[in-house]
């Protein structure tokens, strides 16, 4: 039996390809290919699947059912006290019993391949290597394993994950400020961290790393993960749908501050509606924003290099990332230039704003006078 455990990294679209994995379980497991679920919701949405029932094709399926093997992985951190399961995660059995009902199902459908997908498996190294052998354990001892994971070029994956931990509600500093120091001793920039307890952990484990930017050229999280595997997937499957669709990069600084300024409910409210707005916004390109600072850009690419080294020697593939010297580059449009005028974008659609404490809010950022891009994005949606 094949056993293949996609371990991340977050942000490198992991919550699509968990989205895919959960809506075509049944047509998987048919093929001999188990996406294992791990408490009652993700089995009686299963069953109801294979039997036709109309619930089974929710438009957002249920965390548990969508994203088991991160409930798994977070249970696991908790047994060792080591973090807490979030509160989306509900109801969940404990481990013993995940544990078990992986076990069942690999017993009764006799798989070839099972499939466990999780970007929380990346906190597992540098938290206790044990967790990686629990993992490893669950499986008969002649399971072939791989272990998949998908790594991005370090500046885009900070200022991505960066806006992920504003939607997690944390209360963080700016990249610019302090933010980007703050992650060099952890898994979001020392690669090396994130999968050295693994390699060590499982010596006769097929390891593959992929490059995000790779991962893109290929199709995307989906298609890559299945050209990755060497699996058989059958045909006719649920087509790819976009998940966790990320905050526009405008939208941070204004984001970060509701965090600090409003209470959890509000400062949601705040992120969902932004993201609703955006598209009505004149912003520059995500792309094209500048959230590190020319000085902070070198440090970072500087600091780097050794887990470019490490990358480059345990996947075979020298340089990793083709392109790491473009991140020493500084983008066209400053972070907070892209602030102010995004501030006054948003307050001109306040209206939309239900909440008074936000209106209150989003006041308080307004300044005089706009700022250089409010001419350039005013012409244009003038013309």
């Amino acid at each position: 039996m094949k056993v293949i455990l996609f371990i991340g990294h977050h942000k490198v679209g992991s919550t699509s390809l968990q989205d895919f994995l959960a809506r075509n379980s049944v047509a998987l497991a048919q093929a001999g290919i188990l996406y294992p679920s791990v408490d009652f919701e993700s089995m009686s949405l299963s069953l109801a699947k294979a039997v036709g029932r109309g619930t089974a094709q929710k438009d957002v399926l249920p965390i548990n059912a969508r994203e088991p093997h991160n409930a798994l992985a977070y249970r696991m951190m908790e047994e060792r006290n080591k973090g807490k399961i979030p509160v989306y995660h509900k109801a969940l059995p404990s481990r013993p019993q995940m544990v078990r009902a992986i076990r069942q199902q690999i017993e009764f459908l006799q798989p070839q391949a099972v499939i466990l997908a999780a970007e929380v498996f990346a906190n597992f190294a540098p938290i206790d290597t044990g967790l990686i052998k629990s993992l490893r354990d669950i499986f008969p001892p002649k399971a072939e394993i791989t272990v998949l994971a998908t790594l991005r070029r370090i500046d885009e994956y900070l200022a991505s994950w960066h806006g992920q931990r504003l939607k997690f509600s944390h209360k963080i500093a700016p990249l610019r400020e302090g933010g980007l120091q703050q992650q060099f001793n952890g898994i979001h920039f020392d690669y090396r961290v994130m999968l050295e307890g693994w390699l060590n952990t499982l010596p006769n484990a097929n390891f593959i790393l992929r490059d995000y930017a790779d991962v893109q050229a290929s199709g995307g999280s989906v298609a890559d993960f299945i050209a990755q595997s060497g699996l058989e997937f059958p045909e006719d499957l649920i087509s790819e749908r976009r998940t966790n669709a990320s905050l526009h990069r405008g939208l941070y600084e204004i984001a970060r501050r509701g965090n600090l300024a409003l209470p959890a409910p509000k400062a949601r409210a705040l992120r969902l509606r932004l993201q609703e707005l955006t598209p009505k916004l004149d912003l520059p390109k995500s792309s094209e924003i500048e959230l590190f600072g020319a000085q902070n850009r070198q440090e970072m690419v500087d600091r780097f290099d050794k887990v470019h080294k490490f990358l480059g020697e345990t996947s075979g593939k020298t340089p990793f990332f083709s392109d790491l010297e473009a991140a020493r580059e500084t983008l066209p449009f400053d972070e907070l230039e892209v602030f102010r005028h995004a501030a006054a974008e948003v307050h001109r659609n306040s209206n939309k704003f239900k909440e008074p404490e936000i209106r209150d809010f989003l006041e308080t950022l307004v300044e005089q006078p706009p700022s250089r891009l409010a001419t350039i994005f005013g012409r244009k949606r003038s013309s």
